[in-house]
């Protein structure tokens, strides 16, 4: 794996370690990251958990108790252009996806993270 989108994830991984070691959410971490990375709440969140696609599709595959998922690469991109483009994923999808992140599926179609870049509310993050 190489080029932008990987220096990307490396870079999140590295803020998002530091945000943790001062006590930081997962959720909150989404949201400092929304502040330099225009993508999905999905994408912002595999960001935040310092996940590259590969391995959220191990993960995601390994947590179905009937061993018949299948999550490709390529789909959870696709889920991730949602909703600009891409596919929406389904709600069992939503849950096995925010488990892995440490999250709520309900955070993960959140559009808060995207607001006006300006109008984050300071409350929550911690002082």
């Amino acid at each position: 794996m190489s080029g932008k989108g990987y220096q990307t994830l490396l870079d999140c991984r590295r803020r998002g370690f530091l945000l943790r070691a001062h006590g930081f959410t997962v959720d909150q971490i989404a949201v400092v990251l929304s502040l330099d990375h225009e993508v999905s709440s999905l994408r912002l969140y595999r960001y935040a958990a310092g996940l590259t696609a590969a391995q959220v599709v191990a993960v995601f595959n390994d947590l179905d108790p009937s061993g018949t998922a299948s999550l490709r690469e390529s789909r959870l991109y696709d889920y991730e252009l949602w909703p600009g483009g891409g596919r929406r994923p389904s709600a069992r999808t939503l849950q096995r996806l925010a488990r892995i992140y440490g999250t709520t599926s309900d955070r993960l179609l959140a559009d808060e993270t995207h607001t006006d870049r300006g109008r984050h509310d300071p409350a929550g993050l911690p002082a």
